[in-house]
């Protein structure tokens, strides 16, 4: 398989620049991922398909003000950094704009309480930094940093709570998790007296999502290690709706790679790395369904949605989302991938 195969024309007025006011008014395309059957509903709808039967997983990462924009303390240039992950304390994995401006031993300040020196240049683009500091990085950050909005969203977002999931806990993602961002408390509260089990793990969103895929042959393409976590509460929850037969429903691809790079014969509680590239040919181990959003052509995520369902479904399934005008990508509305039949 060869990366334009998971190319498609998608009109730029579809792209979300902002999110819709009620975040669960969002439309959404349920898809049999087995026999291709499509319709059309809202997410509130979401309530009507999930039972008591159905295990919830929701991915509880926070998104972190991952972008800073400082001064090189030699020259004054400017220079952008995107923090993408801690590798130890206070040294983090970075992207930054401009990369040829930047060397080992090249320092910048941003405002006057933080210093980041580049201490290893890396051939896949991406530098490590020393942050120096005083206090506790995240309030720094919170002072200096923003919120790292994609870049293909060019429109200020006015309420910086909206990139993040109503359930947001634990700080450590570039990037949202954004098949959560429909869900609000009113929702998941209507879900909980349902019946419907919901599980939070935590996937720290980094490059490894969101990196485009530069290579022709799909199986040449090496994903970036993320950091997820299972309590030991939620692995046991886990492994009792295996053992009960009951459905996981997994609430986008970040939680979907979590479990799958997790599953072996059971799950298991921990601090991990995955650097799982999930493609066509893949045979998925624990999630059943998948709630999602529409992604980017030739990205990894669209290749991940072909495998849960099929290239030939999802190319459908986009193309009637095009057709009927949804919102695509961070800030668009949502594809519900189910196995349930007989969808009225």
């Amino acid at each position: 398989m060869e990366t334009k195969d998971f190319d498609f024309n998608l009109p730029e007025a579809l792209i979300a620049q902002h999110p819709i006011e009620k975040r669960d008014h969002s439309r959404m395309l349920v898809v049999n991922k087995n026999n291709g059957d499509i319709h059309h509903r809202h997410f509130y709808d979401i309530v009507d398909f999930l039972t008591e039967n159905d295990v919830l997983v929701i991915n509880e990462t926070k998104v972190i003000p991952a972008r800073l924009i400082g001064s090189k303390i030699d020259t004054k240039a400017v220079i952008e950094l995107l923090l993408l992950k801690e590798i130890e304390p206070n040294v983090w994995e970075t992207l930054v704009k401009p990369a040829k401006r930047i060397k080992i031993g090249s320092k910048v300040i941003f405002g006057n309480t933080l210093v980041a020196e580049c201490i290893l240049k890396k051939e896949d683009g991406t530098h490590h930094f020393r942050m120096s500091y005083e206090g506790v990085f995240l309030e720094v950050l919170e002072h200096l940093g923003t919120m790292p909005l994609p870049p293909y969203i060019h429109e200020r977002l006015e309420e910086q709570s909206r990139y993040q999931t109503v359930y947001a806990k634990n700080a450590g993602s570039a990037a949202a998790p954004t098949a959560g961002l429909h869900f609000t408390k009113e929702l998941m509260e209507r879900l909980d007296r349902k019946g419907v089990d919901i599980v939070p793990i935590t996937l720290h969103v980094g490059l490894g999502t969101f990196k485009p895929v530069s290579v022709e042959k799909i199986s040449e393409h090496k994903m970036h290690e993320e950091t997820y976590m299972i309590t030991d509460e939620n692995a046991e929850k886990l492994n009792k709706a295996i053992k009960d037969g009951k459905n996981i429903v997994a609430v986008g691809t970040t939680s979907l790679r979590a479990l799958e790079s997790n599953y072996n014969n059971g799950f298991k509680s921990g601090i991990f790395n995955t650097s799982i590239f999930i493609y066509p040919g893949y045979k998925f181990k624990a999630v059943n369904e998948l709630i999602t959003n529409f992604h980017l052509p030739k990205s990894t995520l669209v290749m991940l949605v072909s495998a849960f369902s099929s290239t030939k479904i999802i190319k459908k399934a986009y193309n009637e989302a095009i057709l009927h005008r949804y919102r695509f990508f961070s800030f668009g509305d949502a594809m519900y991938l189910t196995r349930k039949l007989d969808i009225k």
